[in-house]
């Protein structure tokens, strides 16, 4: 046996293609230099509301510290399905059509996983969050992206999905609202693609994960059309809602026959999500709403903020109406964004995130996450400020 190791022929081609995380890129780099500041981690700057804290220390009192069903515990089901059905009015069984899962991000992979095969299409509007298209190739699919523009808000159009739907369309990937742009889907926008989907055998996963940081009123949801239930998958969590992203908590719920197969793959990578934060999460639904409006009332204020300031610098932004991002164009600086990222961290210590980070049509922009304090936020602004007149002297 030979003594030198040689890890690169024992590891999957299909696994060494993918590039890291661009995300994870800037923050790793910023952790390196004194003084920096981030804007690029989409994590609430809030603690977990006190309530829930307490729930969690309660089940530690009362030693509830075993694995429970590999679908959840069905107390935590009840409460999601009733929540479910106060929003938009459709109907789950919490028995076999709702599972827990570690975070959204389990249940955004294992949904790929049970759906898509060798050659199966996806099409995934970008910019999108980073987690869909390795997700989609470790299942040896195809991503077809379809990209949406700022002219349209960054939402999907009925006319750009048309033209990328072909006989090998599996699922389609709505993430709404958006993560990296904050574009929102109305519910007049989802009917538009409905009438496409409708009459084609395509299953949906909806990421809904930002739908209670919704900023224009009354979120909406591809599962309240006829027939959807059956063909969506919709995948939420606690963190982004509830405060809650160390956690770990998740839920998909869709079709009976298809919710077993994700619990099926659950079941032998994971076994059961957190029991701890499982009681933690029965409390976060059944009385967090008023956390929530604390919340995202907070959040509003920073974005109406951001979204003037940025603006005023020139620095062209629409205004997103959910999640807790910006998606700021900085074409007029003639860098790429890659590039304006660079400099902006090596000359003022401030981390943004690369629009292409998110695809292809994300190039041309940054993200900047406003789930940080106002304090935070106004001394990046200063930052950006001074970037923006370096460079234009130069």
């Amino acid at each position: 046996m030979s003594n030198s190791f040689n890890p690169d022929k024992f590891l999957s081609p299909v696994v060494k293609d993918i590039p890291p995380s661009g995300i994870r890129k800037f923050f790793d780099i910023v952790n390196q230099i004194e003084g920096a500041i981030s804007l690029g981690v989409g994590e609430p700057d809030f603690a977990t509301p006190w309530h829930i804290r307490t729930a969690a220390v309660e089940a530690l009192k009362q030693g509830h510290t075993y694995y429970t069903s590999n679908w959840g515990l069905i107390e935590l089901r009840k409460a999601i399905a009733d929540n479910v059905h106060k929003k938009y009015g459709v109907e789950y069984n919490p028995e076999d059509e709702i599972l827990v899962t570690v975070g959204g991000s389990e249940a955004v992979d294992i949904c790929i996983r049970a759906l898509v095969g060798p050659g199966d299409e996806v099409l995934l509007p970008e910019p999108a969050f980073v987690c869909y298209k390795p997700c989609v190739e470790m299942s040896r699919g195809k991503v077809i992206t379809i990209t949406t523009k700022m002219e349209d808000n960054f939402k999907l159009t009925k006319e750009a999905l048309l033209e990328k739907i072909t006989d090998k369309t599996k699922l389609l990937v709505l993430s709404y609202p958006n993560n990296p742009t904050g574009a929102i889907m109305t519910y007049e926008d989802l009917k538009e693609i409905y009438e496409v989907i409708k009459d084609r055998d395509i299953m949906v996963l909806s990421d809904e994960i930002y739908d209670e940081l919704n900023y224009s009123g009354k979120s909406a949801s591809i599962i309240q059309f006829p027939g959807m239930k059956d063909r969506t998958i919709v995948v939420n969590g606690f963190s982004k809602a509830y405060a809650m992203t160390g956690w770990r908590l998740g839920y998909a719920y869709g079709n009976s026959e298809i919710m077993s197969m994700l619990t099926k793959i659950h079941q032998y990578a994971i076994m059961s999500s957190p029991t701890i934060s499982q009681y933690a999460a029965i409390e976060a639904v059944k009385y967090g709403d008023e956390d929530i409006v604390k919340m995202r009332e907070e959040y509003n204020m920073r974005r109406r903020y951001l979204v003037h300031e940025l603006n005023e610098m020139g620095l062209e932004c629409f205004e997103p109406l959910g999640a807790f991002y910006v998606f700021p164009s900085i074409k007029s600086t003639g860098m790429t964004s890659e590039q304006f990222c660079e400099e902006l961290l090596k000359d003022q210590k401030l981390a943004l995130v690369p629009g292409n980070a998110f695809g292809e049509s994300g190039e041309g922009h940054v993200r900047i996450s406003y789930a940080y304090s106002l304090e935070n936020l106004k001394i990046a602004l200063g930052r950006i400020k001074a970037f923006l007149e370096k460079i234009r002297k130069d």
